[in-house]
């Protein structure tokens, strides 16, 4: 385990980095970007060591997937053990019991206590694209409804899920059709105030479907329970609710995409669980397998059924040593009650969040669960303008100390942090101190 200790041995990024940098930028095609060019020699804990010697504290968890750690020990172990005995034979050729393990897992987990199926991927947007199709073949329909300010993945389908254009959609379509967009109950920006946003999303919502679409041709609605690179946009309370009784009254699938907020992010094992939402299909991945990758699609039994034999399915998906991965990640999940965990840093993190916006008037909205939480920036009190300058400017303040953060939101105004949930109490106080220092710096 690398040292759980902030260690600044040279600036940030330091001569190493920037040599490695250098040949990322010849050998690395140029639409990779790169956050904060630090390059991880070590990582464990919320620590990430580079290759300087510096010791960043994680306020981002390669994007909520190292919940449990870089180097949890059960995953550690699990993998090795999987390794020596094989990596690979292709479940749709030669099966294994590790896959089958990692579905019934994901069966007990997910919400509902229905009989439900599960077929593993290799990514969320493969999920996606997955659960799509598996909604398509049981209904016999082609529409499916997304919101604003959503994120569902890079591929062509996802891309035309996704609401941002720059840099996920832009110059890549066209995308696949079928899709429709509807306005998300976000709110902080909703016109007539957070007070009004549920029920008057949800109006506007099933009167766009009724009008554009038409029920009895809409085979789904996805939706994040708390969406992800649009913000960490918690969406307005009842507003879910409404959303699942009324897919439920008109024959329509409910689409969870859970791959940032599921695994304990929220502090329920899935987000949509806070309200009690029952989804006919969860999407998961990224905290999945402690940095292996997989993915999944987990839903009723009769919609996952539906599809031919042969219809789902890849070459990768629920490769065996990801699978182990993903038992010992969930096994230590439960064990170090991770949920709990994510409900502590947010007891730390989240009156702080709060009494830095009542000290900045730029903080325009604190919010999230668990340890999914945000702030985002805007021009000045009451304002409602995004402020992406600011934004930057106190993320690169963040990094040349050592604290690794992440920026989303459709207006790219908004600081997340998913920080691992194995931190230490001490980091996740230093990291906010860092945080506290870059807003007396910069804003």
């Amino acid at each position: 385990m690398v040292e759980q200790q902030r260690r600044l041995r040279t600036e940030i990024p330091g001569p190493r980095s920037n040599e490695l940098h250098a040949r990322k930028q010849a050998a690395v095609a140029a639409g990779v970007g790169t956050t904060l060019p630090v390059y991880i020699e070590r990582a464990g804990g919320g620590i990430a060591m580079d290759v300087d010697g510096n010791q960043l504290i994680d306020f981002g968890s390669g994007i909520a997937v190292t919940s449990v750690g870089n180097a949890a020990p059960r995953v550690v172990s699990s993998v090795q053990a999987q390794v020596s005995d094989f990596t690979h034979t292709c479940f749709t050729i030669t099966p294994y019991e590790e896959y089958v393990a990692v579905a019934e897992k994901l069966n007990e987990l997910t919400p509902g206590d229905h009989e439900k199926r599960s077929v593993l991927l290799n990514s969320g947007a493969e999920a996606v694209e997955n659960a799509v199709k598996i909604a398509r073949a049981a209904t016999g329909r082609a529409s499916i409804v997304a919101f604003d300010h959503a994120y569902h993945g890079r591929t062509n389908l996802t891309m035309a899920l996704t609401a941002k254009s720059m840099p996920y959609k832009h110059r890549f379509g066209p995308f696949a059709s079928e899709i429709y967009r509807v306005p998300m109950a976000y709110p902080f920006r909703w016109p007539t105030g957070p007070e009004n946003c549920a029920d008057e999303a949800f109006a506007t919502f099933t009167s766009q479907v009724h009008a554009q679409i038409g029920e009895s041709n809409t085979a789904a609605v996805i939706i994040e329970p708390i969406q992800g690179e649009g913000g960490f946009i918690v969406p307005a309370p009842g507003f879910l609710r409404m959303v699942a009784q009324w897919c439920a009254a008109n024959d329509i699938l409910l689409i969870a995409d859970e791959i940032q907020s599921g695994f304990c992010r929220t502090g329920d094992w899935f987000a949509c669980e806070f309200e009690g939402i029952v989804p006919d299909i969860v999407t998961t991945a990224k905290g999945i397998a402690g940095g292996l990758p997989l993915a999944a699609v987990t839903g009723r039994a009769d919609v996952m059924d539906a599809v031919h034999a042969g219809g789902l399915g890849g070459t990768y998906g629920g490769n065996p040593v990801a699978c182990a991965a993903a038992l010992a990640a969930i096994e230590t999940m439960a064990v170090e009650d991770l949920c709990g965990a994510a409900k502590h840093i947010e007891s730390i993190m989240l009156p702080r969040l709060r009494t830095l916006a009542e000290k900045y008037g730029v903080i325009g909205d604190v919010r999230g669960r668990g340890a999914m939480l945000a702030i985002e920036l805007v021009a000045d009190v009451g304002s409602r303008e995004p402020n992406p300058d600011l934004t930057s400017a106190i993320s690169a303040a963040c990094h040349r100390e050592g604290l690794i953060t992440l920026t989303a939101g459709t207006f790219n105004n908004v600081l997340r942090f998913l920080p691992p949930l194995v931190i230490g109490e001490a980091l996740v106080q230093e990291g906010m101190d860092i945080m506290e220092s870059a807003f007396a710096a910069t804003a």
